[in-house]
């Protein structure tokens, strides 16, 4: 639970401070296709909690994060992956991680529910 806290923390304070580090490419990409308003606070620290730990994410935090789609998806990893904070990560882990939970979540989302 301690782990999830932290992570809380680094989350914020990359939302808050991180656009400064990050590369034109992703910062404009993120800028135009507005994509830190497309998810509320709890799923992107959901979101991000599974990619940088193995924890689950909501079914109802996967439907935000397909919502965001797949571009703004990738630069807000990209760009987390450019801070400071982050640089004893292995980004090929992180992106591929990433990946693993755009795939889970989209295929979540799509697959049919069982009907009652």
């Amino acid at each position: 639970m301690a782990s999830l806290n932290v992570y809380s923390v680094l989350v914020v304070l990359f939302l808050t401070c991180g656009a400064a580090m990050a590369t034109k490419e992703n910062d404009q990409i993120i800028k135009d296709s507005n994509c830190e308003t497309k998810m509320g606070l709890p799923c992107v620290l959901d979101a991000f909690t599974i990619i940088f730990e193995t924890v689950s994410i909501s079914t109802k935090c996967c439907g935000e994060l397909v919502g965001l789609g797949k571009v703004c998806h990738s630069a807000l990893v990209k760009r987390t992956l450019e801070n400071p904070l982050f640089k004893h990560l292995s980004p090929a882990k992180i992106i591929a991680k990433s990946i693993q939970t755009w795939n889970n979540c989209l295929a979540l989302i799509d697959s049919p529910s069982p009907s009652a």
